[in-house]
C-alpha cells in the first residue's frame, strides 16, 4: 500500500535531489518559499524570522539521533498541540513513522560524503484515501538563531522540525497549523480511522462496567498498533488554562502507555492479586505534569516493586510524561481521540475487516431527483436527496465501524474561507430486497444517526442484526455542497455500494416482459398463536414473501409461536392484479413444515395501517381456517419514486 503515493504539487524527491546533486546547490523549494507567505496569513512570529539551514543552526546536524521517541518532540510558538501530540503518538510505533518517514536513513547527512547532501527532504501523509509524498527544502524558520516552532530535545536533531514543515506546506503556510484536531493528524500518518470518544457522555467516571469496557478497547487499540490522544474541554468560565492538579485544559496530551500494575515488593509482589490500571501520557510541551495519584514524585510509587518501576521506565524528572490511575484519568479528560488500524490484509492472523471505500459530494441541481444537497433528517422533504449507499449483514449480528471524512480545509484558512461543514449519517433497515433509492422516510426505520460536527470526520461503531441497512450522509444544512470518503468495516464482506438508481431502468427487456406498473412495500411484523411442531409444543418458525416470481425470507426464529420477523420486503409489479402471498413455515431437521398464509390483493386502496390476518390452507383449500396469525402492513403506489 505505501508503494503507492502522489507526489504532492508533481515533486519527485529522487529527480530532484538527483539535479541539485548534479548542479551542486542545495534546494530551495519554490512550492514553499522561504518568506512570510510561507509563515503567516494573519499574525506574524513574535520576532524577526531568519530561514535557516540545520549547518547554520549547529556542527553537526542530522535527521534522527539514536532513533525517534516521544521524548524528541517540543512544541514551539505555535498552538498546534494536537499535532506535536499525534507525533509523539506517532514516535512510539517504529512501523508507522518508518512509513511517514521514509527511507531516513538515505535522506540522513552523511559526513563522510558532505557532496551528497542536497538539501531536500520528504515526507509521507496520508489524505482523502491517497497517499501523499511531500517534499521540502531544510531552511526552517529561526529567531535569534533558534527554532521557533517544533523542535527537538536534542540540539542537533531535526526530524521533528522537517515533518511539521512538510505538514505546514500541505495547509499553505504554519499559521494554518495553529489551531486543529490530533485525530485527523493521527489519520494523516497512519491511514486508520479516528473515534471521537465524549468521556462525560460515556460516563466512565461513574461506571465501573463503562469504565471496563473501554480500558479493554484502548488496550485493543494499543495491541494493534493504533495510537491515542487526550484532552480537557475549556470551560468558558475559567480564567486559567492551567489547573491546580498541573493539567492544562484545552491542550492536547499523547497517551504513551496503558499497564496494569502490579501491587508489593519482591515475593510479596508476585503473590499479590492486587492490580491497578495506569496510563502514560506526555505533554506536548516537554514540561508541565499532573501533580497527583501516581505523579514521578507520588508515595504510591512506594507501593509498587523497583523491578516493576524499571519495566514501566518511570523516570522522576519533569520531562512532560506522567503516569495516572485510569480512574482519575476517566474523571478529569473529557475527549479521547482514537486512531484504530484497520487489519485489512487476508494473509493476517488477526482480526480481519472487510473495507469499502467511497469518493462522493453533496451537489446541487434544480431537479429534485438529481439533488444531491438535501441537509440532514430534520430538513424531511429534502433530506433523501443525499448519496445512499445500501449494505448487507450476513451474520447474525455483527459489529460496524463506520467513517465519512470531508476534505480538509485548513488550505483553505489563508484566503478565509478554512471552516468545515457540519457533517453527519444515519443509518435504516430497510428492505431486504431494495436495490433503487429511498423517497420516503414515514416508511422506513431509522437504526442510528451519528451527531452532526464540524469536524473532519464523523465516526461511529455500531452493533447491527442479520439485513440490508443504507447510510445516508449529509451535511447538517441543506444545499451545504463539498466532497466526503465514505469507510464502512465489517466482519464479513457487506457487498456496500452506492444506490443511483431512482427506480427501474426502461429497457427493451422490461418493454417486452412489461414495466412495473406500482411499487408495493410490505413489512411483515410477527406471528401469534401458530401451530406447535414438536414435543416441546414449540416451532422454528418463518416467513416467505412471493411476488411475481421472486420471494424474499426472514431468519429462522427458533423455539416459538409468536415468532417477531421484522421482516420488510418491496416489489416493483408489472402484473398489479396478481396478489401478493405470505407464508410462514416452520423449519425442521427432515423436511420444513407450512404454518400457514395469507393472500394480499396489495392494490392502491389497502389502507397503510397494520393488519392482522388469519392463517389458512393452500391450494383448493384457501378458504380453510390454520391456527394462528399473522401482522403486517402494505403500502402499494402506482408512483415508483414513492418508497
Amino acid at each position: 500500500m505505501f508503494r503507492k503515493f502522489t507526489p504532492h504539487k508533481n515533486q519527485r524527491y529522487y529527480d530532484l535531489k538527483q539535479e541539485c546533486r548534479l548542479e551542486k546547490k542545495l534546494f530551495e523549494d519554490p512550492e514553499f518559499p522561504a518568506t512570510d507567505k510561507s509563515l503567516f496569513y494573519q499574525k506574524s512570529p513574535p520576532g524577526h524570522v531568519e530561514w535557516k539551514r540545520p549547518k547554520e543552526i549547529c556542527d553537526d546536524p542530522h535527521l534522527i539521533v539514536e532513533g525517534i521517541s516521544a521524548h524528541d518532540l517540543n512544541q514551539g510558538t505555535l498552538g498546534n498541540c494536537w499535532f506535536v501530540a499525534a507525533c509523539s503518538c506517532l514516535a512510539l510505533k517504529s512501523e508507522l513513522w518508518n512509513k511517514v518517514i521514509p527511507d531516513w536513513k538515505e535522506q540522513e547527512w552523511d559526513p563522510n560524503h558532505p557532496e551528497s547532501y542536497a538539501g531536500i527532504f520528504h515526507f509521507r501523509f496520508w489524505l482523502f484515501g491517497d497517499w501523499v509524498d511531500v517534499v521540502v527544502d531544510d531552511r526552517l524558520p529561526t529567531i535569534n538563531g533558534k527554532l521557533i516552532y517544533c523542535h527537538s530535545n536534542v540540539y542537533n536533531e531535526f526530524w521533528t522540525a522537517l515533518l511539521e514543515k512538510a505538514y505546514a506546506k500541505l495547509s499553505m503556510c504554519y499559521e494554518s497549523l495553529d489551531g486543529g484536531n490530533t485525530a485527523d493528524a493521527m489519520v494523516d500518518f497512519t491511514g486508520g480511522v479516528a473515534e471521537s470518544i465524549d468521556m462525560e457522555e460515556g460516563k466512565y467516571a461513574t461506571s465501573i462496567a463503562a469504565r471496563m469496557k473501554l480500558i479493554e478497547d484502548l488496550l485493543n487499540v494499543f495491541e494493534r498498533g493504533g495510537i491515542i490522544s487526550c484532552a480537557i474541554k475549556v470551560k468558558q468560565s475559567d480564567r486559567e488554562i492551567h489547573m491546580a492538579n498541573g493539567l492544562v485544559r484545552g491542550h492536547a496530551y499523547s497517551v504513551t502507555s496503558l499497564r496494569k500494575v502490579r501491587l508489593g515488593h519482591g515475593l510479596l509482589g508476585l503473590l499479590n492479586s492486587e492490580k491497578i490500571f495506569l496510563i502514560r501520557m506526555r505533554n506536548p510541551w516537554g514540561k508541565t505534569e499532573w501533580k497527583g495519584t501516581w505523579s514521578d514524585s507520588s508515595e504510591e510509587w512506594e507501593r509498587v516493586g523497583s523491578t516493576e518501576r524499571t519495566a514501566l521506565g518511570l523516570t522522576v524528572k519533569n520531562d512532560g510524561e506522567f503516569w495516572m490511575a485510569v480512574d482519575d484519568w476517566c474523571k478529569i479528560f473529557t475527549d479521547v481521540d482514537v486512531c484504530r488500524l484497520i487489519n485489512t490484509s487476508l494473509l493476517s492472523i488477526q482480526k480481519t475487516w472487510h473495507e469499502a471505500v467511497f469518493f462522493s459530494s453533496w451537489t446541487k441541481h434544480a431537479e429534485p431527483l438529481h439533488n444531491r444537497s438535501g441537509g440532514c433528517v430534520n430538513s424531511r422533504s429534502t433530506f433523501l436527496q443525499n448519496p445512499q449507499f445500501v449494505f448487507d449483514i450476513t451474520k447474525d449480528e455483527d459489529e460496524v465501524l463506520i467513517s465519512i471524512q470531508q476534505r480538509d480545509m485548513k488550505i483553505h484558512r489563508p484566503i478565509g474561507q478554512g471552516k468545515n461543514l457540519y457533517i453527519g449519517f444515519s443509518i435504516f433497515k430497510v428492505e431486504l430486497n431494495r436495490n433503487y433509492r429511498m423517497h420516503e422516510l414515514i416508511t422506513q426505520r431509522v437504526e442510528a444517526t451519528s451527531a452532526y460536527t464540524n469536524t473532519r470526520t464523523v465516526f461511529m461503531r455500531r452493533l447491527l442484526s442479520k439485513g440490508r441497512y443504507i447510510i445516508v450522509p449529509s451535511t447538517f444544512a441543506p444545499e451545504d455542497l463539498g466532497d466526503f470518503m465514505l469507510r464502512v468495516f465489517t466482519d464479513v464482506n457487506s457487498s456496500c455500494r452506492e444506490l443511483t438508481q431512482d427506480k427501474p431502468k426502461v429497457s427493451c427487456w422490461s418493454l417486452c416482459l412489461g414495466y412495473p406498473q406500482v411499487v408495493t412495500q410490505i413489512y411483515v411484523h410477527e406471528a401469534n398463536g401458530l401451530q406447535s411442531q414438536d414435543s416441546d409444543g414449540g416451532a422454528n418458525p418463518y416467513v416467505i414473501v412471493y411476488c411475481e416470481g421472486s420471494s424474499v425470507q426472514s431468519t429462522v426464529q427458533s423455539n416459538t409461536l409468536d415468532p417477531l420477523f421484522d421482516l420488510r420486503a418491496i416489489f416493483y409489479r408489472t402484473k398489479p392484479r396478481k396478489p401478493i402471498t405470505v407464508q410462514v413455515w416452520s423449519s425442521c431437521t427432515m423436511q420444513d413444515q407450512f404454518l400457514g398464509q395469507v393472500v394480499l390483493p396489495a392494490s392502491q386502496k389497502d389502507l397503510a395501517e397494520p393488519q392482522k390476518l388469519q392463517l389458512h390452507k393452500r391450494g383448493q383449500q384457501t378458504t380453510e381456517q390454520m391456527p394462528g396469525t399473522v401482522t403486517l402492513k402494505v403500502v402499494t403506489s402506482s408512483q415508483l419514486t414513492a418508497m
